[in-house]
């Protein structure tokens, strides 16, 4: 970084200005940021974000796992015993 060379303190004084508006804004910035992670992270937003892993998981274009799932979950219920 260059250091900077001034003529006269209101040039100092513009340049300290500027740095702290410069400031405020990314602090603002951090906050939005903050409360944008915070929404995202409800239950709502949460429970899609599972519900679509789990859909692209089990229902997949090959549905290797669903179509593995299958016969091991007829097999339970065929042997299931009545009343049980």
């Amino acid at each position: 970084m260059q250091t900077k060379k001034y003529s006269s303190y209101a040039q100092i004084d513009n340049e300290l200005e500027i740095l702290k508006i410069e400031k405020e804004i990314s602090y603002q910035k951090m906050v939005l940021s903050v409360q944008k992670t915070k929404e995202s992270f409800t239950f709502l937003n949460v429970a899609s974000n599972v519900a679509d892993a789990v859909k692209s998981t089990f229902f997949s274009s090959s549905g290797t796992i669903l179509s593995l799932m299958i016969p091991i979950i007829i097999k339970w219920f065929t042997n299931k015993k009545r009343g049980n």
